[in-house]
């Protein structure tokens, strides 16, 4: 059990710490996302990757030094105006203080981010927090979001995979204040 699971985050006087993550994080995003469950997982190597290479397009949640959250996420080569964020993942004690948004506005609004005008990523159909977390985040960049088929589960996924969505949120203005806004 990890040090969240006792204790309420709510009635923590700290807020949560954003960062980008270095690549001595990678162990514990891996855990983090095998811990959560719903989430594909990645190998440790994987991750590893993530917090060093694409480090600038990914942001890590702390408190208390324990990791509470993850975003993963990078700029497909031939969408140099687009963050496909990849992964979300907070902890269950960490649910429902808006962190899943707060991990991608980080992003956002770091100079790397300086061109994006859109968001992507893929969801299945179920996934109701994820959708609901993108259509906050859509509502907060005042932006449309869109959804098509996109690695279909027979054709992509060899049956062993429900259908991915690719969700699409903008054109929203570049550099725009992306997390004054209250959704």
């Amino acid at each position: 059990m990890s040090k969240s699971d006792h204790f309420d985050i709510r009635k923590q006087g700290d807020a949560p710490h954003i960062r980008a993550p270095k690549p001595s994080d990678g162990p514990n995003v891996w855990r983090l996302i095998d811990a959560a469950g719903a989430l594909d997982a990645n190998s440790l190597y994987c991750n590893l990757l993530q917090c060093s290479h694409f480090a600038a397009t990914c942001a890590l949640a702390e408190l208390d030094g324990e990791v509470i959250g993850w975003m993963s996420g990078h700029m497909p080569p031939d969408q140099p105006d687009t963050l496909f964020v990849w992964q979300v993942c907070v902890t269950d004690a960490a649910r429902g203080l808006g962190l899943g948004q707060r991990l991608i506005n980080s992003v956002l609004e770091r100079p790397v981010s300086e061109q994006v005008r859109n968001v992507e990523c893929t969801i299945t159909k179920q996934n109701a927090a994820s959708w609901a977390l993108f259509h906050k985040v859509a509502r907060t960049l005042d932006a449309d979001l869109k959804s098509q088929p996109h690695f279909l589960r027979d054709t992509h996924l060899g049956g062993l995979h429900e259908s991915e969505f690719r969700v699409t949120i903008g054109p929203f203005e570049a550099n725009s204040p992306r997390s004054a806004k209250a959704a």
